[in-house]
């Protein structure tokens, strides 16, 4: 098979993924379900103890800030470690964040400390993929990271809001929530919590399963220099300043940007436009990763990572989908029209992610070109979330703020389709 996934006839038999790489994806899937569950739950803890709407984002943002506090370290980090074993401590620490929460940490610092072990897990994560799956494979990898990505975020946006609904029917009739409550916080979330952690449990047992792919891993040894900030700064200049790399991490990171705003104005224009509660809101948000999963698996049929540029216009179609989406009242054309904004994301991004790990390997290392990704992705959702919050804040309308967004799309992404038209022009 291509790197695009096309069968040529005669080739031979398919070219397997190395050992231990679906259980680096099941890790991934276990993780990312709990941090999506997780999500929900803390928003409906902040509704619970009586917090402003604006606050929901702020728990994102705190989630994220440490992907830019730290992006100077973890890169380097995960080259110098075993980078399952650190994957399996950072679930550990999550856990540990969740425990805060419920001891009466506020929603927002308790994430910080998620925020601090995703931060570290990330690089890992990809890092792993890199060094372990050929450049043939890369696409392929890359469609099932990002499949089994958005499938934890879809089953676990899903799961939140079924716990939430769970919370609420039962209340405080169980044992756990009766002897708990009595120790620590008084929240109806205590048997939801329980079970996120336990999935946490079961991605530190799958991440413990990654023997045979570390046996391709790249030791880096830690050194103090490699941790300062003017070494990171130098390296993210250079994935900027080269030509292919430049061009993946700038669609990469407006896209992570705007995703995050939309995973809270997808809940918002839920409630307002569709009159939906949160747990029915968090299923129409699951849609939309649902398209990106639908999206992802054509991108790893149709592009090769020489190609990848071409999967730029579909981020176009994202500055037509924004607004109409914000205009709708009727659910059932709510429904396609998510879907085909995920569809839409998952095509872009999954060839652009591909590309830039190609290009983060040959130039810098995985771990620090997954470093300078997180950050500038990261940095971008800060951005975007603290506007988004601000706009709250001062009650701009939602349809306004959508609008924003689309514009954004249209400035960032017409120049670079217009270059990749232009060439194909010429070329023809």
């Amino acid at each position: 098979m291509t790197p695009g996934g096309n069968t040529r006839v005669g080739q031979g038999a398919r070219e397997a993924m190395p050992k231990g790489f679906y259980f680096l994806i099941g890790a991934q899937f276990a993780s990312g379900l709990a941090d999506n569950a997780l999500l929900i739950l803390g928003i409906f803890i902040l509704t619970e103890q009586g917090y402003a709407p604006w606050w929901a984002p702020f728990l994102k943002f705190s989630l994220n800030l440490s992907y830019v506090l730290l992006a100077s370290v973890v890169g380097s980090l995960s080259d110098a470690l075993p980078k399952g074993r650190v994957m399996a401590r950072m679930n550990a620490l999550k856990v540990a964040g969740l425990v805060l929460m419920l001891t009466g940490l506020h929603p927002v610092l308790a994430f910080a400390v998620i925020g601090l072990a995703a931060s570290v897990y990330a690089p890992a994560k990809y890092g792993l993929v890199t060094e372990t799956v050929p450049p043939s494979l890369l696409v392929r990898a890359n469609a099932w990271l990002e499949v089994s990505v958005v499938m934890s975020v879809v089953l676990g946006i899903a799961l939140g809001g079924a716990l939430v609904g769970w919370s609420q029917a039962v209340g405080g009739r169980t044992p756990v929530h009766q002897i708990l409550s009595g120790v620590f916080m008084r929240t109806d979330t205590w048997n939801a919590c329980a079970v996120v952690g336990a999935i946490y449990l079961a991605a530190s047992i799958l991440n413990a399963r990654l023997k045979h792919l570390s046996v391709g891993q790249v030791m880096v040894p830690l050194r103090w220099q490699a941790l300062h900030w003017r070494h990171f700064w130098k390296d993210n200049l250079i994935l900027w300043e080269d030509r292919l790399g430049g061009i993946s991490l700038y669609v990469t990171t407006l896209y992570w940007g705007v995703g995050a705003v939309m995973q809270f104005a997808v809940l918002a224009w839920a409630q307002e436009s569709l009159g939906l509660p949160l747990q029915q809101g968090a299923y129409l948000q699951a849609l939309v990763a649902v398209g990106v999963v639908l999206g992802a698996w054509l991108a790893g049929r149709i592009f090769k990572l020489h190609s990848a540029k071409q999967a730029l216009p579909w981020g176009l179609s994202l500055v037509i989908l924004l607004p109409t989406l914000a205009m709708t009242t009727h659910i059932a054309l709510a429904i396609p029209l998510l879907l085909c904004a995920g569809a839409a994301g998952g095509m872009l991004l999954v060839p652009m992610n591909a590309l830039l790990q190609h290009r983060g390997r040959q130039v810098l290392s995985s771990g620090r070109s997954i470093a300078v990704q997180g950050f500038n992705e990261n940095l971008s959702v800060l951005v975007l979330l603290g506007a988004y919050s601000a706009m709250l804040a001062l009650q701009v309308s939602l349809l306004s703020i959508m609008f924003l967004l689309a514009l954004m799309l249209l400035l960032g992404m017409w120049p670079m389709c217009r270059i990749l038209w232009r060439k194909r022009s010429i070329n023809a």
